[in-house]
């Protein structure tokens, strides 16, 4: 998630009245419901095509795992484009929001919330058509300042990430890397871990900011 002018400080940014600010911001709806429609067509993708044939088709419900749904604006896009949907976040002050737009609204029915860490998901292998993360896998290294490690973690993380995915599953991930270095380390978790993909950036030279990985399980 990212806030007009700057980033979001983890988890101070997403707890109490901060929470209910990112809530009823219609900036922020706006924004991340416009980066959740373009991750979805990131999904169809068809450089993700091994030699033209798809594995992936338009109009299928597919489970797709939403990793840190906020309070539920990315979810109820994947929803109204057909997709059933579980959705992870760690935090209750933003998870309860979401919980709560289900409880009132009958656009979340195909729709499971759960409060949970990414690193430790409840959730089978082979069970995830596809994965989905708006502005929120950069933080799963929150808090950690061994390089060694983040590394482990991102590791870990990218493989259990593969073993949920079933054959042919696909990753989208929109997130803010702060610097190459950063970019690098998460990139390699995945390709270390049996992905392949590339990157979408706004700049090809840009370093930092907003980034895009497009990544299918190989």
């Amino acid at each position: 998630m990212v806030r007009k002018n700057r980033l979001p400080i983890f988890p101070n940014d997403y707890l109490e009245e901060k929470a209910e600010e990112y809530d009823s911001s219609k900036w922020m709806e706006r924004n991340q419901k416009r980066t959740t429609s373009l991750c979805i067509q990131y999904l169809f993708d068809d450089r993700l095509n091994v030699n033209g044939v798809t594995e992936i088709n338009l109009g299928k419900s597919y489970l797709i795992l939403d990793l840190g749904c906020g309070t539920g604006y990315s979810s109820e896009i994947l929803i109204q484009n057909g997709f059933r949907v579980v959705a992870i976040d760690i935090l209750y002050d933003m998870i309860s929001k979401a919980r709560e737009k289900k409880r009132t609204s009958d656009n979340f029915k195909e729709l499971e919330f759960i409060q949970s860490d990414i690193n430790n998901l409840p959730i089978r292998v082979n069970s995830i058509d596809h994965i989905i993360s708006i502005s929120s896998y950069n933080f799963i290294i929150h808090g950690l300042e061994n390089y060694s490690e983040k590394v482990k973690l991102v590791n870990d993380t990218g493989k259990y990430l593969h073993n949920i995915l079933k054959q042919y599953g696909r990753v989208v991930i929109e997130f803010y890397p702060k610097d190459d270095n950063e970019l690098k380390m998460f990139n390699k978790s995945f390709v270390k871990n049996g992905f392949e993909g590339f990157m979408v950036k706004n700049d090809p030279n840009q370093k930092s900011g907003q980034t895009f990985l497009l990544l299918k399980k190989s």
